[in-house]
Order: structure tokens, then C-alpha cells, then sequence
């Protein structure tokens, strides 16, 4: 059974810093893309960031270019997202993804349950 174990989220300050994990288990994790999305109450959830399984190809969504990044460990199962410069826009519920591929459609396709940042003074 695939599970994730997402953590890290909380309240900050705007300009402040969280760091995101998504411990996997049920996968062979190094097999797999890594992503974060992230849901605003009242909006559609929308990508983040990802990562290949080599970690050397990495995407980011324009909104948190320069300001965050995500990372992986193999060994530790794990993907992380730095989030720096936190803005009140980033207020969001953050899930991790697991994918089997870049591109094209596969079943193969997991999602975490999701951790909260809250931004705001």
C-alpha cells in the first residue's frame, strides 16, 4: 500500500521560510517523479513543483521561481520543498505526488493527504 507521510507545514510569517518532507513507503520510491501541488480554499489545485527520478530534471511553476525548491533523497524516500520569501498567496493546503512517468497517462499516479501552510501576519 502506497502512503505518504507529508509534515513541515505550519503558520509563518510573510518573507518567512518553511521546509516541506513527503516520506513514501509502497514504491519504488527512486522509480518515481516527485511532485508538490498546492489547493487555496476555493481553487483548483495547481502544480507546484516536480522533480525526476534522478533529480536532475527539475519544474517549477512561475509563481514560486527563485523562491522555492524541491529536492530529493533516494535513499531516504523522501522529497522536500524549500519554501522561501513565503508570500500570503502561498496560504494553501501542499500535497505530495507521485508519478511514474514525466509525461503521458499512467495509473501508476499517487497522491499524499496533504499538509497546511498558513501565511499571514
Amino acid at each position: 500500500q502506497v502512503q505518504f507521510v507529508e509534515s513541515g507545514g505550519g503558520l509563518v510569517q510573510p518573507g518567512g521560510s518553511l521546509r516541506l518532507s513527503c516520506a513514501a513507503s509502497g514504491i519504488i520510491f527512486s522509480n518515481y517523479v516527485m511532485g508538490w501541488y498546492r489547493q487555496a480554499p476555493g481553487k483548483q489545485r495547481e502544480f507546484v513543483a516536480r522533480i525526476n527520478s534522478g533529480g536532475v530534471r527539475i519544474e517549477y511553476a512561475d509563481s514560486v521561481k527563485g523562491r522555492f525548491t524541491i529536492s530529493r533523497d533516494n535513499v531516504k524516500n523522501t522529497v522536500y520543498l524549500q519554501m522561501n520569501n513565503l508570500k500570503p498567496e502561498d496560504t494553501a493546503t501542499y500535497y505530495c505526488r507521485a508519478r511514474r512517468f514525466w509525461v503521458g497517462p499512467t495509473t501508476d499516479d499517487y497522491w499524499g493527504l496533504g499538509t497546511q501552510v498558513t501565511v499571514s501576519s
